[in-house]
């Protein structure tokens, strides 16, 4: 355990020397935040509704920092040091790879977190964003989401063959996501065409499972949700660790 520590320790500091990694999971959330708070306010979302619009923006912020780590930040690590050999050097050692694979999952978790505290403290003390959902539910929505988000992350090391490939694997679905799942901008605002679409979107399940969650339903108001992010996070998690098995690690 306290090897295990020490591992996590220097993978903190790495994740922290990266600026992409740095700036998108604490800082760009927040910047978009204050943003679309400075022009629109926590005015309702619509005449007569009982949330506004930093009630939404909060949830859907949260996503977009499951995003970046989980289809940026850790699928690009994994990849990178798979490309450099690094992980056939700490094969060599009691450490072993599957060690330090384990290690920067759980910081970019950790940081996760991280952003979805900043978020939040930000909308509490500027916005006064209401919060209606419990904090385990809550906590749930927040788990399942970044389960989901990582194995689609984590696929994509597993099948692309360079970190060529994994990068534009990464940036293509990341933007993608982001702008047509509601986690940047309310998707009522987009017209039908775009909302199909946005409809095979995993993080668009996300962000619906968090929006409503945070505005105080239940769970069980959101099966369509869980049963498509815990089937994303089963199929891309199962394909991958089998993708991983036949990778050439030399």
């Amino acid at each position: 355990m306290k090897r295990f520590i020490t591992i996590c320790q220097v993978e903190f500091v790495l994740f922290i020397r990266d600026f992409f990694g740095f700036f998108f999971t604490l800082v760009f959330p927040t910047m978009m935040l204050v943003l679309f708070g400075s022009i629109y306010g926590n005015n309702p979302i619509y005449l007569g509704a009982e949330v506004g619009m930093i009630d939404v923006s909060v949830p859907a912020y949260c996503v977009m920092v499951i995003g970046v780590t989980g289809l940026m930040s850790l699928p690009l690590t994994l990849a990178e040091y798979k490309e450099k050999k690094i992980y056939k050097r700490f094969d060599a050692t009691p450490v072993g790879k599957k060690s330090i694979m384990v290690a920067q999952v759980c910081i970019n978790v950790v940081m996760t977190f991280v952003g979805f505290l900043v978020l939040l403290f930000v909308g509490l003390v500027v916005y006064q964003v209401q919060i209606r959902g419990d904090f385990f539910s809550i906590l749930l929505a927040m788990l399942i989401s970044v389960a989901a988000m990582f194995s689609i992350g984590f696929f994509f090391t597993a099948v692309a063959r360079d970190t060529k490939i994994t990068n534009l694997l990464c940036y293509l679905s990341y933007f993608l996501m982001i702008f047509l799942s509601g986690a940047t901008m309310p998707d009522m605002l987009f017209p039908e065409s775009v909302r199909t679409i946005a409809n095979l979107l995993p993080m668009t399940y996300a962000v619906d499972l968090m929006q409503g969650i945070f505005s105080g339903y239940s769970l069980t108001n959101y099966i369509t949700e869980l049963i498509v992010l815990l089937g994303v996070t089963l199929f891309f998690t199962i394909i991958g660790a089998m993708l991983y098995r036949k990778k050439d690690w030399a």
